[in-house]
């Protein structure tokens, strides 16, 4: 026993190997502890695998897990931001519990019977929330616009994004123009459309707004969304900062160089141009003119109130106007008449507005000399006469290379305006024509149909004798044959003919305005 803790001293006996004689330790060693068979390593590296699959599941699981608890939070966040209709609510019903009254501005529209709340809904529609608006960028916003249908705004929505309708814009035919701004700072014009559609029209309107709000060109305004409610129809647009080009064209304190006035025509024919040729629907405008080409902050022309203008499907090649459309002197001669109306009355109304860029003057100015009083008239008797030069210079273009896209601006105008629709170009060939990239023969006289009307209404009136009749027709003959060509040449082309061009339904509309 040890003095130091009193506990008893144990010593271990040694170890003791019971090792045959002559035989290693080694090969001993190894004899006792053989090294493991096949199966017994197979089953081994399975263990160690399913370890490893064990710990990816678990982590797999953990994973998913998280992924779905953040996915349900953000739906719950997006339904609670946007209340009970998701990040674009469905609302079938849009306004059968707003009892927001029309605006005092509104006075031509008609206010909200008692059974209003009962009148059918129009087929659905996106609508946007004021938060959403809120929350997005101007860039996310609008690419949203971009990706989705038009966008269905309520009554209050228009009147908090206008200030309960404070700034007019303009008007026109068609309604009131308003300035408007979304809760993110873009700023819109909303076009409150006059009267009361009614349910007879619904699904028209959406139709046109549907479609409309799916075309998009850089010479095109830009739809973002509309408001169908018993007590209002509405637009709401891109605002355009520089206004309407008929404010440059006209007005006395803004001018615009004239290569600027140049790019405006092209991009206006391009505008027009997809809407005949390239839309899904081809869009009629119907009243082409200086008001209705918008200009943006860099003076790009965007062509407006396209949406307001009746659709047509593109297998259907003529419309059977039941009401008079356009501005009369920019109106084509078809529209005044019961004849068929194509997409060459846009046309002719472009050619009208070239007229205009090219003098900077309204077409129609009594207080000029008689030979100066129409523009379209004078530019042909000058053209007749080899001296468009002469009229460049009377309209300010001195620049040898300005007075080059003046005259062919001139020439299309003519082309443009010509009295039969087919003899009319296509748009996309006014673009090229105006750029450039065609070469323009001479036009036809398009203003014979006038001297074909005062002789004929002479002649029916009795102040022409028979005597002389086939003599006063003589120099009309004359001139038509110097200035037509054949059916072929329906379009611009390289060659002109000399014969005269003469149908049934020329001859009818010659005779028609002395009816």
């Amino acid at each position: 026993m040890s003095s130091y803790d009193g506990a008893p001293v144990i010593f271990n006996p040694p170890l003791v190997f019971d090792i045959p004689a002559g035989v290693d330790f080694m090969d001993w060693i190894n004899h006792k502890n053989p090294p493991p068979d096949e199966f017994t390593t197979a089953f081994n590296t399975a263990l160690e695998a399913n370890k490893w699959i064990i710990v990816a599941g678990v982590v797999s699981a953990v994973v998913s897990t998280v992924a779905v608890v953040l996915i349900v939070y953000a739906l719950i966040n997006c339904l609670n931001k946007a209340g009970n209709g998701g990040l674009y609510a469905r609302l079938l019903d849009m306004g059968q519990g707003d009892s927001i009254p029309s605006p005092s501005t509104f006075n031509f529209l008609p206010k909200a019977t008692a059974n209003a709340s009962s009148t059918t809904r129009p087929p659905a529609f996106d609508v946007i929330q004021n938060s959403q608006v809120e929350a997005a960028t101007m860039e996310r916003f609008l690419n949203n616009i971009a990706k989705e249908k038009p966008i269905r705004f309520s009554p209050r929505q228009l009147a908090d994004f206008t200030r309960d309708y404070s700034t007019i814009l303009g008007s026109g035919g068609f309604g009131v123009v308003y300035k408007g701004e979304f809760p993110n700072g873009v700023r819109v014009a909303i076009k409150v459309l006059k009267g009361n559609l009614g349910k007879r029209v619904e699904e028209q309107f959406m139709a046109e707004v549907s479609t409309i709000g799916r075309t998009y060109h850089v010479n095109l305004v830009r739809l973002y969304g509309f408001c169908f409610d018993p007590m209002m129809q509405a637009l709401v647009y891109e605002f355009m900062e520089n206004g309407s080009l008929d404010t440059f064209l006209f007005g006395e304190n803004r001018t615009v160089e004239w290569n600027k006035l140049h790019e405006i025509a092209i991009g206006t024919a391009k505008g027009i141009a997809y809407l005949h040729e390239e839309c899904q629907q081809r869009i009629i405008h119907y009243d082409i003119k200086p008001g209705n080409i918008l200009l943006d902050s860099k003076l790009c022309p965007k062509v407006a109130d396209f949406g307001l203008a009746k659709l047509c499907n593109r297998d259907s090649t003529h419309v059977t106007m039941t009401g008079f459309r356009g501005t009369p002197g920019y109106t084509a001669p078809e529209l005044w008449m019961p004849f068929p109306v194509t997409h060459k009355c846009d046309v002719y109304s472009f050619g009208m507005l070239l007229f205009e860029i090219v003098g900077r003057r309204k077409n129609h100015n009594p207080n000029l000399s008689e030979s100066q009083e129409w523009l379209p008239r004078w530019t042909w008797e000058k053209f007749e006469k080899g001296d468009l030069t002469e009229l460049m210079e009377r309209c300010g273009i001195v620049e040898e290379e300005e007075k080059g896209k003046a005259e062919r601006m001139s020439l299309v105008a003519l082309w443009c305006v010509q009295h039969l629709p087919e003899e009319r170009p296509l748009m996309s060939t006014v673009v090229k024509m105006l750029e450039g990239g065609i070469e323009i023969a001479p036009p036809p006289n398009p203003f014979q149909y006038l001297v074909s009307a005062r002789l004929d209404s002479a002649m029916s009136s009795g102040s022409i004798g028979d005597s002389n009749s086939s003599s006063s027709r003589e120099p009309t003959e004359k001139t038509s044959s110097k200035s037509s060509y054949s059916s072929s040449s329906r379009e611009p082309t390289e060659k002109d003919s000399s014969k005269s061009y003469h149908t049934p339904i020329k001859r009818t509309l010659e005779i028609e305005p002395a009816n």
